[in-house]
């Protein structure tokens, strides 16, 4: 058999293309008025992805037990890896290095250091890697290796759904809401932190267009760059940005609009828009 790969839903890989690539995605949480529901398999209440108040939480040590157990099953003893959202911005890491350690050292953890696409560009390579016949070592160094080579940015109408959710430092937010700022953040050390100020949505805009073109020149490789677009609630101004990017990027071998996810739509709040720029080979 292969090895088998597992992320969760923070990747926002859209479910027929992780089923394709043979892809366990496990379910983060939303909390709405009390009740938890899991990200991609229950239906969850459209006022939480509209930005009302909600909690997320992370995959429990007890889920993510059950779902490598079951991959290294699959994989009939070959071996799992497990590529997570940053360790900085969930829980979700250290539960399955708790989860890892009770399945056996055959289940192989990795932080992404990221989120989105800057999840599921690693959890791909991985996958790509794993369906070559690469050993268990061989697929972990190459879901590590890619896990640092992705750039992401965002932009955000407001900090606040950051602040509540503790992503942001609370003076950051609180400048943006004073000051009216449109914010430029991006993904750095496994957190997100601030990168620029901008006064107006579209200037956020622009800025975040020439992030993502500097950082194709700095990623890019002789197969190009992919690129992901995610967006919350907000699909035009998404399609608006993807549209810049390929009047600007040569040589890029794809470029996708996603949705962010629940659980990462719950954070970033709607209007959000954000790019992550990965190596072409992916």
């Amino acid at each position: 058999m292969t090895v088998a790969v597992v992320t969760d839903s923070s990747s926002c890989l859209p479910a027929p293309l992780a089923a394709e690539r043979g892809i366990s995605v496990v379910p983060l949480h939303v909390l709405v008025d009390g009740i938890d529901h899991r990200e991609g398999v229950d239906e969850i209440p459209e006022h939480s992805a509209a930005g009302s108040p909600v909690t997320t939480a992370g995959a429990s040590p007890g889920e993510l037990t059950e779902v490598y157990a079951a991959a290294l099953e699959r994989s009939r003893g070959d071996g799992v890896v497990a590529l997570h959202i940053s360790r900085g911005l969930s829980s979700t890491w250290e539960a399955a290095r708790q989860a890892a350690d009770k399945v056996g050292p055959a289940v192989r953890v990795v932080d992404s250091g990221s989120a989105g696409m800057g999840l599921g560009f690693a959890v791909l390579a991985a996958a790509g890697s794993a369906a070559g016949g690469a050993v268990l070592d061989t697929v972990y160094h190459c879901a590590v290796a890619a896990s640092t080579t992705s750039r992401c940015f965002i932009v955000v109408d407001r900090l606040d759904h950051l602040r509540r959710g503790g992503r942001i430092g609370t003076a950051a937010a609180l400048l943006g809401t004073a000051l009216a700022m449109k914010p430029v953040l991006h993904i750095s050390g496994g957190s997100l932190v601030l990168r620029e100020k901008t006064r107006t949505s579209s200037k956020a805009l622009n800025k975040l267009v020439d992030a993502a073109v500097a950082a194709a020149s700095d990623v890019g490789d002789d197969s190009g760059v992919a690129l992901a677009v995610h967006h919350m609630l907000c699909a035009e101004r998404a399609d608006d940005v993807a549209a810049m990017l390929a009047s600007r990027i040569s040589g890029f071998t794809s470029i996708d609009v996603y949705p962010f996810g629940a659980v990462l739509g719950a954070h970033v709040g709607p209007g959000a828009v954000g790019v992550v720029v990965s190596p072409g080979r992916r």
